[in-house]
């Protein structure tokens, strides 16, 4: 099988491995004889950054570049951006990296024409349509991760660095123009990584999948993702040099950002607050959630992945399902427990309500309250 396509779904992809070479094309598409290349402060000055820089600088598109990028981006980071894009008067974002540089490029592209202050376009209603569409500048997304695939999102996570809380920011053309999947810019990335990116993929089709909203192609989209997870993870890990692995991980990466579309639930809920206080992983994160978010939900999700773990080739249904992700987690060196992330109990009431507030809680199966988060907190500690 030859891993090379051109996809226009959810927006067009350039997927192969080697396709990097086609950014200066990407760009032209785009309409941008300027852009500004965001990604974060730990890729800035690694070969993969350098060598991608080269072919702008050789087509005579420049090789400017904008890195202060926390792991976590927050509206501080954001302000900067877009000090250095008007600074540098570019006319289109190449968001580079993993989901910190995809999420804060998408922003610094969003933000750059608008006046109102990013808070006033979180997910909220409507609150999207305040935004001025036409100032909003072209984007492109080059991941270097295969995990949160914000390259085909519509939203980026920022963290309100007053607050500590996670907020999503929408706008349908936030959705990058165009999007280059290259697998041979994951092959770097160390095991911690590999492992904590490719379960936030896993989050993203497992939530999907246990959504009570109504999407059926996400459902099928997701069941996808977390075969080609289940099947591809484990052997980029073990060998980060395997091709064929890190490019169905890049896919299920995408796979899972597009299938959340039919929404996401506790695990998320709780990551995002844990994220913006502890500044953890957020695939890591997720990771560590899973096995007690699942067990949160079996009543409400049991038969379907009773069906799915049967396609998944697991033994036992969903309790086998469960246990598989546990043994899952294991093998690729994920802490068993929150506390081992440096989460602490009096934290709880904190985290608990930042959860509740967080989109997220919407896409659970089982309704989330106060007093079953604070437990679920608990159980995951």
């Amino acid at each position: 099988m030859t891993l090379v396509g051109n996809w226009s779904y959810p927006t067009a992809i350039k997927f192969g491995a080697g396709r990097i070479k086609e950014l200066a094309e990407a760009c032209a598409a785009a309409g941008m004889k300027k852009p500004l290349l965001v990604t974060d402060k730990g890729l800035a000055d690694l070969p993969v950054t350098q060598s991608t820089l080269d072919i702008l600088e050789a087509a005579g598109l420049g090789r400017a570049m904008f890195s202060d990028v926390d792991p976590n981006p927050n509206e501080k980071n954001l302000d900067a951006g877009v000090a250095a894009y008007k600074a540098g008067d570019h006319d289109g974002v190449i968001a580079f990296g993993g989901g910190s540089g995809l999420d804060l490029g998408k922003m610094v592209a969003f933000m750059c024409g608008q006046s109102r202050p990013v808070w006033d376009f979180e997910d909220i209603g409507d609150w999207w349509t305040r935004a001025d569409a036409d100032a909003i500048a072209p984007i492109i997304a080059v991941p270097t991760t295969a995990g949160t695939g914000s390259e085909v999102g519509r939203a980026s996570v920022i963290t309100d660095s007053v607050t500590h809380q996670k907020k999503i920011i929408f706008h349908p053309k936030v959705l990058p123009t165009v999007v280059i999947c290259d697998p041979e810019l994951t092959v770097g990335m160390p095991k911690f990584i590999t492992a904590g990116t490719g379960l936030d993929a896993f989050a993203h089709c497992v939530e999907a999948f246990s959504s009570p909203h109504y999407h059926p192609m996400s459902q099928g989209i997701a069941l996808e993702g977390m075969r080609l997870v289940k099947d591809y993870l484990p052997r980029a890990y073990a060998d980060g040099s395997d091709i064929e692995a890190r490019a169905q991980m890049m896919s299920a990466a995408a796979m899972g950002a597009t299938a959340f579309q039919k929404g996401l639930g506790a695990i998320h809920a709780m990551s995002h607050p844990i994220g913006a206080v502890f500044n953890t992983h957020h695939g890591t994160t997720n990771a560590v959630c899973m096995p007690a978010v699942l067990e949160f939900n079996a009543d409400a999700i049991a038969e379907r992945f009773d069906m799915a773990a049967a396609y998944l080739g697991i033994d036992g249904g969903f309790a086998g399902f469960k246990s598989y992700v546990q043994e899952l987690n294991d093998s690729l060196g994920i802490p068993r427990g929150l506390a081992q992330l440096g989460v602490t109990e009096d934290s709880i009431p904190q985290l608990v309500k930042g959860a509740l507030i967080d989109p997220s809680c919407g896409g659970n199966p089982v309704e989330l309250t106060e007093e079953n988060l604070t437990q679920l907190f608990k159980n995951a500690m």
